[in-house]
């Protein structure tokens, strides 16, 4: 998510930020939508494989390969690593301002707390600016840690997480394999019912109410899911968190600022990215002929491939990072940087374009539009936030969200004009 500079630094906002930072999380923000997109045009289980809740062609399932490969997991680990690598920079520009960073810092999540309760309330069940303001408040108290605590505690946490959700998944997946052999026992197949039923009925659910209007939307999230985002964060915490306590090393250690040297930033980023489309590809090679099997596909995506998510939003961020002297000045650089800026309004912008395209109170798509079709409103959506950022921020300082919210954190409207 975008970086707010507390108020009273330098007004030449755009010198001092860090042109890395904002490319980084342009791309970010551009590649969560090839994930999210699935969400959208629903339901929910597509998400885990494209053969749920019903099978599809074999170019949808290509799509879907390729969605997996390249993006999955790994655009929400880059972005992960972002909001703790501008966790510290607000910090420190807080700090060197004179200002107390850590009073502002948790004033800042606060109201992102709040704006993800508001975009999952109004638009969107996929919200993670709930999750980030919760993990990000973990983040600030653990901040003062030296850079080798943080990275055990990080990765400490964050495989015994993964590793305790892959023992547990074993029993369905040996009873998914099981029934694939034609060897399942009764008790499997029991087993696997109690897993399957639930996602099937709830995919039966979403597509009732994805005819809904907007205010009946609204009402049956206040009446039948009001915990719904906390839920989110029991699920989701020991991935985030892990990954933001990372991404403040990294950014402490000059891999996001560009410090590090050119030689190393090449080497982390062609090792770690290579490792995690390598060992990414492996597990792909094993699921795409099998149909992408349910039970496994799960236990893989939120369990079993912690690791090549790792490698490669680590190996994204370095690589980028790497290009930023080069791409930058040009139009698409120019662009990205924009996009990266304006990361929050962007965000929402898609959530709210993608919501209206395939929900009942819009143009109601949901459920009708596959994984290879669905590579349409992605390029749709990019150029959307590539073509509206840069002449925005032409004529303003942020984007109107960013504006938004800092004015919310300065207790003041503030001046938007450039």
């Amino acid at each position: 998510m975008p970086d707010t500079q507390p108020e009273g630094e330098k007004s030449a906002a755009g010198a001092q930020r860090l042109a890395s930072l904002d490319l980084v999380r342009g791309v970010a923000v551009l590649g969560i939508l090839a994930i999210n997109i699935a969400g959208f045009a629903g339901p929910m289980a597509s998400m885990t494989s494209p053969n749920m809740p019903q099978p599809v062609s074999p170019i949808d399932e290509a799509a879907f390969a390729f969605s997996f490969l390249f993006f999955e997991g790994k655009m929400r680990a880059l972005f992960s690593l972002l909001f703790g690598a501008g966790l510290v920079l607000f910090w420190e520009r807080a700090e060197a301002a004179g200002r107390n960073g850590d009073t502002l810092q948790t004033r800042r999540l606060f109201w992102l707390m709040l704006l993800g309760a508001l975009h999952y309330l109004l638009l969107w069940w996929g919200d993670i600016l709930f999750l980030y303001a919760v993990c990000g408040l973990g983040a600030l108290l653990l901040r003062p840690l030296r850079d080798r605590t943080l990275l055990i505690i990080a990765l400490g946490l964050y495989y015994f997480w993964h590793l305790w959700g892959v023992l547990d998944s074993s029993a369905a997946i040996s009873a998914e394999t099981a029934l694939r052999h034609g060897t399942a026992s009764a008790s499997q197949l029991a087993m696997l019912g109690e897993w399957l039923d639930p996602m099937r009925s709830w995919a039966a659910q979403e597509m009732r109410e994805s005819t809904y209007g907007f205010f009946d939307l609204v009402l049956v999230k206040l009446q039948e899911r009001p915990f719904w985002q906390f839920q989110m964060v029991t699920g989701s915490f020991s991935e985030t968190l892990p990954l933001m306590l990372v991404g403040m090393v990294l950014y402490r250690r000059g891999v996001f600022t560009g410090t590090l040297s050119r030689r190393r930033l090449r080497a982390v980023g062609f090792a770690c990215a290579l490792g995690g489309l390598g060992l990414t590809a492996l597990f792909l090679g094993w699921a795409w002929p099998r149909h992408f099997p349910p039970v496994t596909m799960h236990a893989a995506l939120v369990w079993g491939l912690a690791l090549p998510h790792l490698l490669s939003g680590c190996g994204y961020a370095a690589l980028l990072v790497l290009s930023t002297p080069r791409l930058a000045p040009t139009a698409l650089g120019r662009r990205l940087i924009a996009a990266g800026r304006m990361a929050f309004s962007n965000y929402i912008l898609t959530s709210l374009v993608m919501t209206f395209l395939f929900y009942g109170w819009g143009l109601g798509l949901f459920g009708t539009v596959g994984p290879a079709m669905q590579w349409l409103f992605v390029l749709g959506g990019w150029a959307l936030m590539l073509g509206w950022s840069e002449p925005w921020l032409r004529r303003y300082r942020r984007g109107p969200l960013e504006w938004l919210w800092r004015s919310l954190i300065e207790r003041k409207v503030l001046t938007n004009r450039a």
